[in-house]
């Protein structure tokens, strides 16, 4: 408690009749002195600084970790099938490392923007007029099938009537393909032609993406037309029996046919062998012709014809290809 003390001084004696009868002027109540005890109440000095209590004027702190794990979070969403993907892919790595088979769910690479977006209803060649655009592989090489062989490589060379020859039979593995003609040209895609047909099943509405089908036709595919369409593993390949003269393999006879089995003579005789059999062999041929369709219609599906249509607010629900003779 604060205590003011005022003193009063005394009224002169010579003081009129009329300020003896005033006795609270102000003149009278004038401190004579003013100390720290005696300041008035209006100033500053007495009230002291108002105490902060904490939490009330400063903003609660979030902490980090917090911040990061929000961003973490929202980038997860946001980009959750690019992480499933990488999570399943990495997860089927190190099964693999541990030499652990898990048949793992099958989950497709993809961006959020790459996403189904609304339209309305087409009926435009879509796909034809993507194939057309894909220049430089029109007719790319698919369907690469492995097969086994075997041929055998004989020289004979005489030295007057000294008798010098040498058989050698080789097994062998060769790599042929087949060519798909993804693009035969603007009169192949014409509608009476019916090589291609569209049909909407539901239009595209806000909201709900419509679904199509959608069906073409193609040429076959064409079996290596030369013989350099094929190729022969010669990591694989290895001499599996021989046979020769009673002179081979003496120092004439071995000068005269060794180089005659040298690696390129070999490879362009198992070439031959390979091409042959890619063409005309029906083991080979058909499971050539089968994969090269098979992978010409997984390539058309996902890479022209799906992002296509679901750029225009569509899901093809259904792909077919039909293989006609050109």
């Amino acid at each position: 408690m604060v205590r003011i003390v005022i003193q009063r001084s005394p009224r002169p004696e010579s003081a009129t009749a009329d300020e003896a009868v005033r006795p609270y002027s102000p003149a009278a109540f004038a401190p004579t002195q003013l100390d720290e005890r005696t300041l008035p109440l209006t100033d500053p000095a007495w009230y002291p600084p108002p105490r902060r209590r904490r939490g009330w004027l400063r903003r609660p702190r979030v902490p980090r970790w917090a911040k990061w794990g929000v961003v973490v979070v929202v980038a997860g969403l946001f980009f959750r099938r690019a992480v499933a993907w990488a999570v399943l892919a990495a997860l089927s790595a190190a099964l693999h490392l541990f030499g652990l088979n898990v048949n793992l769910p099958h989950l497709k690479f993809g961006w959020p923007w790459q996403s189904i977006s609304t339209g309305t209803a087409t009926n435009t060649l879509v796909g034809p007029l993507v194939l057309q655009k894909i220049e430089g592989i029109s007719r790319p090489a698919l369907g690469t099938e492995n097969f086994n062989f075997v041929f055998t490589h004989t020289v004979s060379k005489n030295i007057g009537l000294w008798p010098c020859w040498y058989s050698g039979t080789f097994a062998a593995v060769g790599h042929a393909s087949a060519t798909v003609d993804l693009n035969p040209g603007a009169a192949w895609w014409k509608p009476s032609t019916g090589h291609y047909q569209l049909h909407v099943l539901r239009a595209a509405a806000p909201g709900a993406p419509g679904r199509l089908t959608v069906s073409m036709a193609l040429p076959l595919p064409q079996l290596p037309q030369s013989v350099h369409d094929v190729t022969v593993d010669n990591t694989l390949s290895k001499p599996i029996s021989s046979d020769h003269s009673w002179t081979y393999p003496g120092l004439g006879c071995g000068v005269l046919i060794q180089p005659q089995f040298s690696q390129s003579v070999l490879y362009a005789q198992a070439q031959d062998v390979a091409f042959q059999q890619a063409t005309s062999l029906p083991k080979v041929t058909k499971p050539l012709v089968s994969a090269a369709e098979t992978e010409a219609t997984t390539m058309i599906r996902d890479n022209f014809l799906q992002p296509t249509v679901n750029a225009l607010g569509y899901t093809l629900t259904k792909f077919t290809i039909r293989w006609v003779s050109h």
